[in-house]
């Protein structure tokens, strides 16, 4: 920590950490992030994006002495270096601070180099009952896994999110699909509640600013995300370092485990309206057998998705359960967070996920219906 002190003990207070911030800065317009599509507007001034009630958080955040904070079950890097970036700010204002996800409760192997770990706690060691939650890069309270419940009892529960199949969970939503990441929303939080950007609070950001972007290849890579992505490298982030945890490092069984999938990907060319998809299924015994850890096929999937004659891309992961995750990759001509909410996952327009038991070929049967445009008629397959 930047401030050295400890994660939960005496910190600058709030006045403290607002009086270092020039007052040009506090006193400045806050800056737009997107305009927001969320249904939601209630309370929000006239002119102001709706489901974006950022003076209730801010107030909320302000009078608390504790905040809790949970992203979503198996966190990815948005949601976990968005959640320690958040804790690390909190503090800096003098909050006692919790941050936790629902089990399996470990943090995925890629992200163990995010600051901020020392506000970690197990599930257990949440409140039940909250008096202050924030939840951050989740669609909806289920997301939470076993934290849903304490969520759901939280004396105020904030939500910071940037998923368009948001169910509108939450009584102060900080909800944007238009947003690149849920870092992006809490960057702009961050600012509006006066705390400067340090290193470690930006290496949170720009991990889920990067992740959700692809590595800023992915549609949502806006003038304004590289704005962002300028900010927090002029705050200290080292590009080069957060790319090679992220992306370029893995043990030498994931090679084998890549080679495996890879050599069992099928090409279907008439799926998804005729645009193709290419998909590949990682079994439980090809990862243990090799001793990969499941949190380390994340990057299956872009090896995958570079085939040209396939605009979606699909990998099938099973974990520790015998459950499927499966993960879906898009080039932008076809919907697959719509297929994924429809499977009971969800996610965006052009990478979304579901899990669901049963066998592979099975599970690819009900997303090839899904992928198919709605008024299509049902298609015979090879299978």
């Amino acid at each position: 920590m930047a401030n050295g002190s400890g994660p939960n003990g005496a910190g600058a207070n709030g006045a403290e950490a607002r009086a270092a911030v020039p007052a040009a800065v506090r006193t400045a317009p806050p800056r737009t992030v997107c305009a927001a599509t969320a249904a939601d507007g209630a309370g929000a001034p006239d002119g102001a994006p709706r489901g974006m009630d950022w003076d209730r958080a801010v107030e909320l955040i302000e009078a608390a002495d504790e905040v809790c904070l949970a992203c979503h079950i198996a966190p990815d890097g948005d949601a976990l270096g968005s959640m320690l970036a958040l804790a690390q700010a909190l503090h800096a204002l003098g909050k006692r601070c919790l941050a936790s996800f629902g089990e399996p409760f470990a943090v995925p192997a890629i992200l163990r180099f995010l600051p901020g770990q020392e506000f970690l706690v197990e599930p257990a060691r949440m409140p039940a009952a909250p008096a202050l939650m924030i939840s951050l890069d989740a669609a909806g309270q289920a997301r939470l896994g076993s934290l849903a419940e304490a969520a759901g009892r939280a004396g105020a529960l904030i939500v910071i999110d940037h998923h368009a199949s948001n169910v509108g969970f939450g009584g102060v939503r900080l909800v944007d699909p238009d947003a690149a990441a849920t870092a992006v929303l809490v960057e702009e939080l961050i600012q509006r509640l006066g705390v400067p950007l340090d290193g470690d609070i930006a290496q949170g950001l720009y991990a889920g600013l990067a992740s959700d972007t692809g590595s800023f290849k992915y549609p949502c890579t806006t003038p304004e995300v590289h704005d962002l992505a300028g900010r927090l490298l002029a705050a200290g982030v080292r590009p080069d370092e957060v790319s090679r945890e992220l992306w370029d490092r893995a043990p030498f069984g994931y090679l084998q485990v890549l080679a495996g999938a890879l050599s069992r990907a099928r090409l279907e060319r008439d799926a998804a309206d005729g645009r193709g998809l290419v998909w590949t299924t990682i079994a439980r015994f090809d990862r243990e057998a090799r001793d990969v850890p499941y949190d380390q096929l994340e990057g299956v999937i872009d090896q995958l998705r570079r085939t040209d004659e396939a605009e979606v891309a699909v990998v099938l992961k099973e974990n520790d359960r015998g459950e499927w995750y499966v993960s879906t990759r898009a080039k932008g001509a076809v919907d697959v967070g719509r297929a994924c909410v429809e499977l009971g996952g969800g996610g965006h327009r052009t990478a979304a996920a579901f899990t669901m038991g049963g066998e592979p070929a099975w599970i690819i049967d009900r997303l090839r219906a899904a992928l198919r445009g709605p008024d299509r008629p049902d298609e015979q397959t090879d299978e």
